[in-house]
């Protein structure tokens, strides 16, 4: 039996965008349901998780960047910001707080698609299941509960985005990560804005691992080159 479609779900006031996403994602091959409201879309979610969340920030009955940093703590779901804000600062905010991706209105729908089948690129259907807990330089991360937990117990969560980073880590400890091979990696289009979303989500995961932003002794910056992350690495 073959796997049904992923299921996106589009959060917009706009009733011409969310038309125009809807249909054109459909086209695509995925399932989509489509919201006006923030309490709408978050009644949806308790009934099905969707794989990707296109979130607008400009809604009329909640904060668009709060109900991003929320999804981020509390879904597994890829979460794509679409927005007219276009400032540097309102993307780097919405990367901050969890998102996955930002995409700036007006925008062409074709690359909405693309972005998305980037994102939900996935290992090989035979390959072995991931494991979901490493222990590290004494912390523990657990994936399937986007938790950190230190030497004394203490929990931190971490976003979607930024486990995502912190795995691609720990499962290549003591090695080069060059910025082109997190790109195949982890989806999403080349360039400044890519290398924006790492930076930001790196810086984040430093400080929640208690690191010296000017010497981190866990993920090193190699200037030009990339990022290693120093330390063993015990996966169950």
């Amino acid at each position: 039996m073959n796997a049904p479609a992923p299921h996106v779900a589009i959060l917009d006031d706009e009733p011409e965008i969310r038309r125009m996403l809807c249909d054109t994602l459909e086209e695509a091959g995925f399932r989509t349901t489509c919201y006006a409201r923030a309490t709408e879309f978050e009644a949806g979610l308790k009934r099905a998780q969707p794989d990707v969340c296109l979130v607008d920030l400009g809604l009329p009955d909640r904060d668009g960047l709060a109900l991003v940093h929320r999804l981020a703590l509390e879904s597994g779901a890829t979460i794509i910001i679409i927005s007219g804000r276009a400032q540097v600062q309102d993307r780097i905010t919405g990367l901050e707080l969890g998102a996955d991706d930002y995409i700036i209105k007006p925008f062409d729908p074709s690359e909405v698609v693309a972005r998305i089948r980037a994102r939900l690129r996935k290992p090989r259907a035979d390959a072995a299941p991931a494991a979901q807990i490493a222990h590290f330089a004494g912390w523990r991360a657990q994936f399937d509960r986007y938790l950190l937990v230190d030497a004394e117990g203490v929990e931190t969560t971490f976003s979607h985005a930024e486990g995502e980073v912190l795995r691609l880590f720990l499962e290549s400890p003591n090695r080069l990560i060059s910025r082109a091979q997190m790109q195949e990696a982890l989806g999403g289009a080349a360039g400044e804005s890519f290398d924006r979303a790492m930076d930001v989500r790196i810086s984040r995961l430093r400080t929640k691992l208690g690191e010296d932003p000017k010497n981190p002794r866990l993920i090193k910056t190699i200037y030009g080159a990339g990022y290693i992350f120093l330390g063993e690495v015990r996966w169950e």
